[in-house]
């Protein structure tokens, strides 16, 4: 019984402190990666077919069980697509192990349009048909240190 309420404590303390961290949704807000502010990755997106439609950029806890699973994301910025080239801010709980994930909904139907819309990994790993676009956590890890890590994603279509 004592180490249920020690786990529990833990957990507890955790939330009240602000590093458990899952499925939240913020805005892109920049002054996050300033100089002295962290931790936290600065996220430049390059290549973006148009300055249409949506983008995604939602972070993981680089572990095979989080990477890519349906609400196992941390944070998620989503804003329209204004430039070939974009700057996201993406706070992470702690220095650790990340994986970032980008998605152009190209014309901003909310849907997964595999011949318009693009994407991208932290890495930048190579996506083919063999994989269908899902790289493993080991291609996509990196490491996110106490101030700000500055990481760049270009996009890939079909």
């Amino acid at each position: 019984m004592n180490k249920v309420f020690v786990v529990l404590a833990a957990a507890a303390l955790m939330l009240a402190s602000g590093t458990a961290v899952a499925n939240q949704e913020i805005d892109n807000d920049l002054s996050r990666c300033a100089d002295g502010k962290g931790p936290a990755v600065l996220v430049t997106v390059r290549g973006l077919k148009a300055a249409s439609g949506k983008i995604r950029v939602q972070s993981y806890p680089a572990t095979s069980s989080a990477w890519l699973a349906k609400s196992r994301w941390l944070h998620r910025i989503e804003t329209r697509a204004n430039a070939s080239s974009m700057n996201f801010c993406v706070p992470v709980p702690a220095e650790g192990k990340y994986g970032i994930a980008v998605r152009h909904d190209l014309n901003g139907n909310g849907k997964t349009d595999i011949s318009s819309d693009g994407g991208g990994f932290s890495n930048n790993p190579s996506v083919n048909i063999f994989n269908l676009g899902k790289p493993s956590v080991g291609k996509v890890a990196f490491q996110a240190g106490p101030g700000v890590t500055r990481i760049t994603i270009n996009l890939k279509y079909l």
